[in-house]
């Protein structure tokens, strides 16, 4: 299964591996799979995972939680946050409402993994992540932080319908792992708010 538009796939881990897009190229190992990308165009964040179709190991992949230690690596990663094709790996469940709808009865199926993929060279996109990125600089004043980009909001709109018709109104779909991270450290020395856990930001990215 596969959606897209022009700032957003999400892919089906398996379609991925059989029909990997442009810049990706995938060789089946006796223990799983070697994704490779093409790091001119594409940032991959995602880490090296267990599926049921084996390992999956991500060459040239910068995993979920991306570190930088200076300006210039920071500088870069921006860059290639603004410029290209970010992929990250998310799952999608379904779980069974409430006869009342307004709560989760608790009840899980259909776990199923999905790469998802956003255009940061896209006006919106790239408007969205700069304007996230500068607010979080200014609101730590030179600390170490932790800024978590979530893109379940914008995935709503793709949340993959397999039930069967007459079930959906009794089925709601749920992303889980829809992010990833920016984990900056500073030379401060007396770095308390990082040390206490109060420089975390979250900023979400939507479609519209």
């Amino acid at each position: 299964m596969k959606n897209s538009s022009g700032r957003m796939t999400v892919t089906e881990l398996g379609e991925f591996l059989r029909n990997p897009p442009q810049g990706f190229s995938v060789k089946a190992l006796s223990s799983g799979y070697r994704v490779c990308s093409d790091d001119e165009r594409n940032l991959v964040l995602i880490d090296n995972f267990q599926s049921c179709k084996g390992d999956i190991v991500l060459q040239k992949s910068l995993g979920r939680e991306v570190k930088v230690h200076n300006l210039r690596d920071y500088t870069n990663l921006r860059k290639s946050l603004l410029s290209k094709r970010i992929y990250l790996l998310a799952s999608v469940c379904e779980e069974k409402l409430s006869e009342s709808r307004k709560k989760a009865a608790g009840d899980v199926r259909g776990l199923r993994e999905y790469v998802v993929s956003v255009d940061g060279g896209d006006p919106l996109i790239g408007w969205q992540m700069e304007k996230g990125l500068d607010w979080s600089i200014s609101s730590v004043a030179g600390e170490s932080y932790r800024l978590d980009i979530d893109l379940t909001e914008a995935l709503e709109s793709f949340a993959p319908r397999s039930a069967a018709a007459e079930d959906r109104n009794t089925v709601k779909p749920v992303w889980r792992d829809a992010s990833f991270t920016l984990k900056y450290y500073s030379d401060a020395l007396f770095d308390f708010p990082h040390w206490f856990g109060f420089s975390k930001r979250t900023f979400k990215l939507k479609l519209t």
